[in-house]
């Protein structure tokens, strides 16, 4: 997985302005959530796996994934 296809996803399947992450994080502008790691990590010296940033932007995309996945099955 690389930070162009996060890009891509979260390009083709936005997501909500607010999402409640996790009991202690609620992102209320996820648009800037997102924009922020994307510059953190673009700005960041070292290795790309050593970027906090990084992190959190796969932490965040694996949840929209499996949020938005749960979200279709429930539809159905």
């Amino acid at each position: 997985m690389t930070v162009e296809e996060i890009k891509r996803y979260f390009t083709g399947n936005p997501p909500p302005k607010e999402v409640n992450w996790k009991p202690y994080a609620k992102i209320t502008d996820a648009e800037r959530f997102l924009a922020h790691a994307f510059v953190l990590i673009e700005n960041h010296k070292g290795k790309q796996d050593d970027c906090p940033a990084w992190w959190r932007l796969k932490e965040f995309y694996q949840f929209m994934k499996s949020f938005n996945k749960n979200s279709e099955n429930n539809e159905r």
